[in-house]
């Protein structure tokens, strides 16, 4: 039997890196999975991918700013598979800007995409789980949200965000059965960073600098992360909540 079996779930930002990579394995380990998006071209690829391997998944166009469109998925994933048992916040965008030097709009924008998302999504998500008898959430954070780094302000502030919000959630919700906690990333090799490693000058240098923040000495990758929240999301996990987990490499231990 399969960690997700007759689990229905949805993924947002999943049709690339992190995301894609944990529809795909939830897909794998049995769970019929929804998949949200704002790029249709990947978004669909990703869900028929996960057809084309005997998986059940479909994909709807999805901006997670939009509080209409996040309703619509969840309701979207209820209505063609009968109910929903796990959320994965994953969907985010970087920005790089100090406090100082942010325009407003770019400040504004990061926490809408990277934190006011995840109350989107699991406001819409908790009535459904709370009907289903319970469910699991799982937050996509970062390493960000435990380290200070060089220039990014609102990113780091949405992800300390995401960590507070999913402490507060598991209080509420955890003695309803639903269990909510949040993953920290450290580098992954995401699209997201390789658009980062693109717009340096000196990319090289870069990644050899990140790679060696890690204690293990590299980059992870997004199926990395997805076997943590797998594993959190299902009933592996029956007594985990309010968690934040670390899958970083070592980044946060490692003193220079």
């Amino acid at each position: 039997m399969a960690r997700l079996d007759n689990k229905v779930a949805v993924v947002t930002g999943a049709a690339m890196g992190i995301g894609k990579a944990t529809a795909w394995l939830m897909a794998q380990e049995g769970a019929r999975v929804a998949i949200g998006d704002i790029n249709d071209t990947e978004g669909e690829t990703s869900a028929q991918a996960i057809r084309d391997n005997g998986g059940e998944a479909f994909f709807r166009h999805t901006d997670v700013t939009s509080t209409e469109q996040v309703r619509e998925l969840i309701e979207a994933a209820v209505e063609r598979y009968g109910k929903l048992d796990i959320l994965v916040n994953n969907a985010a965008i970087a920005v790089a800007g100090t406090a100082a030097d942010m325009s407003e709009e770019d400040w504004n924008r990061v926490i809408n995409t990277n934190l006011t998302s995840v109350w989107r999504g699991m406001k819409f998500a908790l009535p459904h789980m709370l009907q289903n008898g319970g469910g699991s959430i799982v937050n996509v954070s970062s390493v960000q949200s435990l380290l200070g780094f060089s220039g990014w302000a609102a990113y780091a502030a949405a992800k300390g965000g995401i960590n507070a919000l999913t402490q507060q959630a598991a209080v509420d919700y955890s003695p309803r059965n639903i269990r909510i906690n949040a993953v920290a990333p450290g580098t992954i090799m995401t699209p997201m960073n390789e658009r980062i490693f693109e717009e340096t000058e000196d990319a090289e240098t870069l990644i050899a600098t990140w790679n060696s923040m890690h204690a293990l000495g590299r980059f992870g990758q997004p199926e990395e992360v997805a076997q943590l929240i797998v594993f959190l999301a299902s009933d592996e996990a029956s007594f985990i909540t309010g968690e934040v987990v670390r899958v970083d490499g070592g980044m946060t231990i490692k003193g220079s």
